[in-house]
């Protein structure tokens, strides 16, 4: 669901055009024809007209101040097509008929939109970001011009200096009547000598009169002068500062201010009706001429609450609807000539046909959302929405985590596991939730959840902390068995205290047995590929009956996943895609291509124009994707961002919460901050990567010492040979980029780990 800072406001001035813009648009439709009332009744007739030289109004309908034709000799006059048509007849002038009705309600009589009494910035939860975004501007001019400030008094005292010469010079030339030498060259140029005399005996006279007032203005500055010198040094710097600007200004360049502005506000593109039909008629929604197929307005052209760009509702002609709108969204985009990525369409209630266009002035999704709000350090509450991100209009993005399943999907480096762990450390703020937390990449980004994590797995191959496969059949059975109870325990409480039957945030508070439970499935796909076709099976199963039973215990599954499609095969195969598809929300940032978006967003959204294949691609995009079926929208979202350091210092403060709560569990319950005991054979098998059959000695000991440094600082590969050698790995070539170097296998390491616990 989408919060909104902003209340949306269609029309916030109608009298007043809108801003200058960088581009004029002309061209206008020609008439149109509506059905009212059964009739087919000519709109000419209605319609407000306006010269064809009138200026644009930009957000309504342009006429002359009258509201009337221009009717002066030479004028034409076309007719605007930006106007508002009723649907019906109007109603008779009688007094409604009131009904009583359920709950002693009544009927609402007024259709019109009323504007808010107050603006949408001074509501109350908007008060604090209108107040911080005025004291920052003020703050940022403040110290633009202090820093300036030596500079700007170097300029004024030159052009005061430069304005005194320009001063008199001014002085001068109109002692002398220079305007009058035009004149005096056309009276010779016509052989005029009549006027030529008359106008030099006006100018003799005028240069007279006018010399007597420069001798008088002269005495006058002798005596300031002198009156000047003799007063006190304060006053002659009052008279300083006030003197200084005005001859500065005089002596500056033209059009060139002295104190330039500290915040230029950027220049849009101004949209207007025209446009917008011409758009919509290029991307075949109607035709101008026909009838019945014309585009009409459900209001007029205006800026946005937030500033950020240009709304208006749009009537599509009979038999379109929003569906034909959002596929023909790239369309409509070149037609307004801007970006697909500036043009979004949301759905009106009131009609199908309807629905309301709104235009960025730039790029909203190349502008980052910031960083999460989690970093204050506040506990949360699973039970209220997450924040997630912002989305194209500007507007915050939460998500309520609980009684849903979320599936994150996208290429790699495109911002999925950053988008899934940000939904997994708000779960973390709430000391009442437990994690399970399984990085099937076994990759460092999920390694901080240790410090809280009911049980946490990493990887497919056997390491220093055990078999992670066995691990999360433990795992996932624990869950199951989890549900069960929870179902159970819920169905033995009295109606008093759980009247529904279901799990309410009270009674997950007061009993430990219906806290709820996070399970997190990074890169999921790998746990149905493995060489075990039984336990792929039975890890399926499990998942499956989870994503079935558990959102009703209070179980959510995050999953995330950058191959999901073409798993497995058989049993395992349906039981992945039965896992897949029951999702309930999905969040699809940039994909190879459509079939990928499909699987991940599903086939309906692709039918409703929502294809992640065709998001942006660059590193200003990255956290940018697809929403779907968390509301009836669907926003495109720019994540927050949380790195590795926001990550952990998030996840400190949430151990320090479940330290206070008396709630950490399993894992992170008995975690030591320090190994004391190191396991060479577990060590080396665990700084594999998936994939890899064999690594050099070099690479093993460097690996080795980054990530296990309590006991592996200063390994040489020559040490690290001869500890694996003692243990019975064989030491044998591996060929790592072109070039053949001793090493071990790790089939090799698992074999030997396997003799020593078989030999114990």
């Amino acid at each position: 669901m989408t919060d909104l800072p902003h209340e949306p406001n269609t029309n916030p001035n109608p009298d007043r055009p809108g801003d200058l813009s960088d581009f004029e648009w002309s061209g206008r439709p020609t008439g149109a024809e509506h059905a009212e009332g059964g009739q087919v009744v000519p709109l000419d007739s209605r319609r407000r007209p306006r010269p064809l030289d009138a200026p644009d109004q930009g957000d309504g309908p342009a006429t002359d101040p009258a509201g009337e034709p221009d009717n002066r000799p030479g004028k034409r006059t076309a007719y605007d097509t930006s106007y508002e048509v009723e649907l019906d007849a109007p109603p008779a002038n009688e007094p409604p008929t009131l009904v009583d009705l359920p709950g002693s309600m009544v009927p609402e009589l007024v259709s019109e939109s009323r504007r808010p009494i107050i603006p949408p910035q001074f509501h109350g939860a908007n008060l604090p970001t209108t107040v911080k975004a005025a004291l920052g501007r003020w703050a940022h001019v403040a110290a633009f011009h202090t820093v300036r400030a030596p500079w700007y008094a170097l300029q004024v005292v030159w052009f005061a200096i430069v304005g005194v010469f320009a001063l008199v010079n001014r002085q001068l030339r109109w002692w002398w009547v220079n305007e009058q030498y035009a004149l005096l060259q056309t009276a010779a140029s016509d052989n005029d000598p009549e006027m030529w005399l008359k106008l030099h005996k006006e100018g003799k006279a005028t240069r007279r009169w006018r010399g007597v007032v420069l001798f008088f203005q002269l005495i006058a500055a002798i005596v300031a002068a002198i009156a000047v010198a003799n007063l006190q040094p304060p006053y002659q710097a009052a008279v300083a500062l006030a003197l200084v600007p005005v001859l500065a200004r005089c002596g500056k360049p033209k059009g060139r201010p002295i104190i330039p502005t500290a915040a230029v506000s950027r220049r849009y593109r101004l949209l207007n009706a025209d446009v917008v039909l011409r758009a919509y008629y290029a991307a075949g929604l109607g035709h101008p001429d026909k009838p019945h197929q014309q585009i009409q307005f459900g209001s007029r052209m205006a800026r946005d609450a937030a500033g950020t760009g240009s709304e208006v509702v749009v009537d599509l002609p009979y038999g379109k609807t929003f569906d034909h709108a959002i596929k023909a969204r790239p369309e409509i985009a070149s037609g307004l000539d801007v970006t697909e990525q500036q043009v979004y369409i949301t759905r009106d209630p009131s009609s199908t046909r309807r629905h309301k266009l709104f235009v960025a002035d730039r790029d909203p999704l190349a502008i980052p959302a910031g960083r999460t709000p989690l970093l204050d350090g506040k506990p949360r509450n699973i039970w209220k929405p997450a924040p997630f991100g912002l989305d194209e209009r500007g507007r915050q993005v939460t998500l309520l985590l609980l009684w849903i399943s979320v599936l994150v999907g996208a290429q790699p480096r495109k911002g999925k596991t950053f988008a899934a762990r940000l939904l997994a450390l708000y779960a973390a703020m709430d000391p009442y939730v437990k994690l399970t937390v399984v990085d099937g990449k076994n990759s460092p980004d999920w390694r901080k959840f240790k410090l809280i994590a009911h049980r946490i797995i990493f990887g497919t191959v056997i390491n220093r902390d055990g078999d992670p496969v066995e691990e999360l059949l433990d795992a996932l059975r624990e869950i199951k068995t989890h549900i069960m109870q929870v179902n159970e325990f819920l169905s033995t409480l009295p109606v008093s205290e759980c009247p529904d039957g279901k799990l309410t945030e009270e009674l997950s508070r007061k009993y430990p047995n219906l806290r709820v439970w996070l399970l997190v499935m990074e890169e999921f796909q790998v746990y149905y590929e493995l060489d075990d076709q039984d336990i792929n099976k039975e890890i399926a199963s499990l998942l499956s009956f989870i994503m079935a039973v558990g959102p009703s215990a209070g179980v959510i599954i995050l999953s995330s996943s950058q191959k999901p499609s073409g798993v497995g095969a058989g049993d395992v195969q349906r039981l992945f895609g039965r896992y897949r598809d029951n999702h309930a929300v999905r969040f699809a940032l940039k994909c190879g291509n459509r079939n990928v978006s499909e699987a991940i967003l599903g086939g309906d959204a692709y039918s409703e124009g929502f294809d992640a294949s065709s998001l942006p691609n660059g590193k200003e995009y990255r956290g940018v994707g697809y929403l779907y079926g968390a509301s009836d929208d669907t926003p495109t979202v720019r994540t927050y961002l949380a790195d590795a350091a926001d990550a952990e210092k998030i996840l400190t403060t949430a151990r320090a919460l479940r330290e206070r709560a008396g709630t950490l569990t399993g894992y992170a319950a008995g975690e030591e901050i320090k190994r004391e005991v190191r396991d060479v054979l577990a060590d080396a098998l665990s700084v594999f990567h998936p994939g890899e059959s064999g690594l050099s000695w070099a690479e093993i000991a460097a690996r080795l010492s980054e990530r296990i440094p309590e006991h592996y600082a200063d390994l040489s590969a020559d040490a690290v040979s001869a500890q694996l050698r003692d243990l019975a790995v064989p030491s044998v070539n591996i060929k790592r980029d072109g070039k053949v170097l001793k090493g071990a296998k790790q089939a090799d390491i698992a074999q030997a780990i396997r003799r020593r616990d078989g030999a114990a």
